[in-house]
């Protein structure tokens, strides 16, 4: 039986990227050695990194006087990146989900935050708008994606500060300006890599405004000047990533990616808003994730839900339990997830359908 994995994260990966990075770890670009064990110093991976980092810039078409960097810590640490090199006295958040709320908080702990507009009031299943930006903000925080709730930003906002992102599940899903952005980060094990990389876009000029010092593994010059090598970086997800780009690149691009994303959550969307037994969690359509698709039993049908997810499990849906703070379901339809796995999970929720309304 195929097993369809709608993981949130760590998730679903090109078939390319799991077969090229199996082999590198028995023998790495025709060395005889594990990429585990290659010296991260070689001209063989020197050469992975080079690449990566260039197909980063050239799938994002991002313009010069940026730099890519890859670090450890997951997005989790940029929490505290971001305001400690860029947040003099004064930031503005949008408050759009659990991960939101974390890195407001650490932005707390270095001057003052303003909370310039939040959705928590109804469990984050809308995307705020119409909310002022301080003028006077070093910078403007926003989560592109949400992956508990379901919801996204799908655009680039003109706004009057430096603008700083969090695109850790919805990287290379869509086409994006990166010009409108001063930073953009994101933690790999969604739409790129295994756990253990962290990618960062940012703008040269604004580094180095700050007056504290910054301790050297949280100084992102530290990093661009050592080209992601002042450590030792992790290899085997770095490696991984560069597969992802490749296959990337070999499926179109960025435009090609949306187009697919599109195509995929509509025919879920289409099944859960036609199928009585089920319904969205997000209240508006236009911050409907393409990434993340949360949804519920209706109420009617409600003490169906354990025996659906069963249901579908035996069918082998993968990964299909929504958050515990949400409940309910969530398929998380990342890039490499093919559009009949999208298809199969329609089955299965129509299938059920069958069996229980007359």
């Amino acid at each position: 039986m195929k097993v369809h994995n709608f993981s949130a994260g760590p998730s679903i990966l090109p078939d390319s990227t799991v077969e090229n990075t199996a082999a590198a770890i028995k023998n790495f670009a025709g060395t005889s050695l594990s990429l585990m064990e290659v010296s991260h110093r070689s001209k063989e991976f020197v050469a992975v990194m080079d690449e990566a980092i260039a197909l980063f810039k050239e799938l994002l078409d991002i313009p010069a006087g940026y730099s890519v960097i890859f670090v450890g810590g997951g997005a989790s640490t940029q929490f505290c990146m971001v305001p400690y090199n860029l947040m003099a006295k004064k930031s503005a958040y949008l408050n759009t989900g659990t991960w939101a709320n974390k890195a407001m908080k650490e932005a707390k702990l270095f001057g003052e935050v303003v909370e310039v507009a939040s959705s928590k009031d109804t469990l984050y299943n809308y995307i705020p708008k119409g909310y002022e930006i301080p003028a006077d903000a070093d910078y403007f925080h926003i989560t592109t994606n949400n992956t508990i709730y379901g919801t996204e930003i799908k655009h680039d906002m003109d706004v009057n500060v430096p603008l700083v992102a969090d695109m850790s599940s919805d990287i290379f899903s869509r086409p994006v300006d990166v010009s409108k952005y001063a930073l953009i980060y994101g933690g790999a094990q969604k739409n790129l890599a295994p756990a253990g990389v962290t990618f960062v876009i940012v703008k040269d000029e604004l580094l180095g405004k700050v007056d504290r010092a910054i301790p050297t593994m949280l100084n992102y010059q530290t990093h661009i000047d050592g080209e992601s090598m002042f450590n030792t970086p992790p290899v085997v997800p770095v490696f991984a990533a560069l597969e992802t780009l490749r296959w990337i690149k070999e499926q179109g691009g960025v435009a090609a990616m949306q187009k697919m994303n599109e195509e995929k959550a509509a025919v879920l969307y289409n099944e859960i808003d036609r199928n009585p037994m089920f319904k969205g969690t997000v209240i508006n359509e236009e911050d409907r994730s393409l990434m993340n698709i949360c949804f519920v039993m209706t109420d009617e049908y409600k003490e169906l839900e354990k025996e659906f997810y069963e249901f579908a499990t035996a069918k082998g849906m993968s990964g299909i339990k929504g958050h515990r703070s949400v409940g309910g379901f969530r398929a998380s339809t990342y890039n490499a997830l093919p559009k009949s796995s999208v298809q199969a999970l329609v089955d299965c929720m129509k299938e059920f359908e069958t069996m229980h309304v007359k």
